[in-house]
């Protein structure tokens, strides 16, 4: 049997590669054998029961992997009644096939669930609460640990915390279905205090929504460290008018002290003065989250150029927000092949070029030229 290990493992790759839905008879037997009788495995661990696994893959079309892997977390289980209870239920809940095996791939155990006392009241609140099918589909197959906390304690209380915030179903549904964990977070404790501080602090409750939807971790910090990043913003002289004020406390957020330090260590090394470097932290915070090694490959990029020096990098520290390859390098090429065939009416500078939105360079520097930029055999898209 061992010497024919190599073979069938062989034979269980070829099949995954050629995305077989499942296998014929002999191979889904090949892939139990696999596990029983490899001399890989350690007699002492327990095993799969090769009939789940086959019934698994034959009544419900789970691939060999998944179908292993859902049947290795359910060792003590004897009926699989249960499973293809809680399968049936699933599509009648509008769960397609990928989202159910997207759900057992995440969380197995969830087949050794109890259907009645379990999962079903998970879905009756979301139907309670008024949410489509479709998309309560969306946000459990993306993160099926939802359906182990509690209704009353858990889930129901957090939706209502991000209705309240997010003003709609429609928005608290677009926000689950990339941050499903908030529905495994204690908000009363994190966001909601996190939220009346921010607005003790003048924070207007629209910016507060649009970075719940792009920073949603930010607002689960311990209320502590959110009045410490605070501090640290009221200490650097930062005006909590400002509408820069959040961005500089969630840009404190993102890093230690210590890498604080270094940061302003680089700017130092560049030519930035004390005073540059908090004004540049009061006006735009973002470029503090900026790695070192994008800043680095910014400044190379610009100071190659001619007539540029590293104050227009300490003028304009914007640029450092912008990517080399998407906006500096494409943006300064076409500039290159206009100028060099004298279709440019007017000398334009680098702030110009470089601040205009995408469509404003496409319309004023690329639509007009198409015919003088491809036979220079610059690559339009992406531009």
């Amino acid at each position: 049997m061992e010497k024919m290990t190599p073979h069938i493992i062989r034979s269980l790759i070829s099949q995954s590669l050629n995305k077989s839905s499942h296998f014929p008879k002999p191979f889904s037997c090949y892939s139990i054998s696999v596990v029983f009788f490899s001399s890989s495995a350690t007699p002492q661990e327990p095993k799969p029961s090769p009939y789940l696994v086959d019934h698994f893959i034959q009544k419900h079309n789970f691939s060999p992997e998944l179908a292993l892997k859902a049947a290795s977390s359910l060792i003590s289980l004897k009926d699989p009644c249960k499973c293809d209870g809680i399968i049936s239920f699933l599509k009648e809940s509008g769960f397609s096939k990928s989202q159910i095996e997207e759900a057992v791939k995440r969380k197995p155990s969830i087949l050794s669930s109890s259907l009645e006392k379990t999962i079903k009241p998970k879905f009756k609140i979301f139907r309670e609460l008024g949410f489509p099918t479709n998309d309560v589909a969306d946000i459990v197959s993306g993160d099926p640990w939802i359906l182990s906390r509690s209704v009353d304690d858990g889930i129901a209380p957090s939706i209502s915390y991000l209705k309240s915030v997010l003003g709609s179903n429609a928005s608290v549904v677009k926000l689950l279905k990339t941050s499903a964990w908030f529905l495994k977070s204690d908000l009363q404790k994190t966001m909601m205090p996190n939220i009346e501080f921010m607005r003790s602090c003048g924070i207007s409750s629209s910016q507060i929504v649009k970075y719940v939807f792009s920073f949603p971790r930010f607002f689960l910090h311990k209320p502590e460290s959110i009045r410490q990043f605070v501090k640290r913003a009221d200490d650097m002289g930062f005006d909590r008018k400002s509408k820069m004020f959040l961005a500089a406390i969630r840009m404190l957020s993102s890093m230690s002290e210590e890498n604080w330090e270094l940061k302003l260590k680089l700017f130092r090394s560049l030519g930035f003065s004390e005073e540059k470097i908090m004004s540049t932290f009061r006006t735009i915070p973002q470029v503090f989250a900026v790695s070192q090694r994008k800043i680095k490959e910014i400044t190379e990029f610009l100071l190659s150029r001619k007539n540029v020096d590293i104050s227009f990098i300490i003028n304009h520290p914007w640029v450092l927000l912008c990517s080399v390859e998407h906006r500096l390098k494409p943006r300064l090429l076409v500039f290159e092949i206009l100028e060099t065939k004298n279709l440019l009416w007017r000398k334009v500078g680098l702030v110009t070029l470089y601040k205009m939105s995408e469509n404003q360079f496409r319309e004023k520097y690329v639509h007009p030229y198409l015919k003088e930029l491809k036979k220079a055999s610059i690559a339009i898209v992406g531009l």
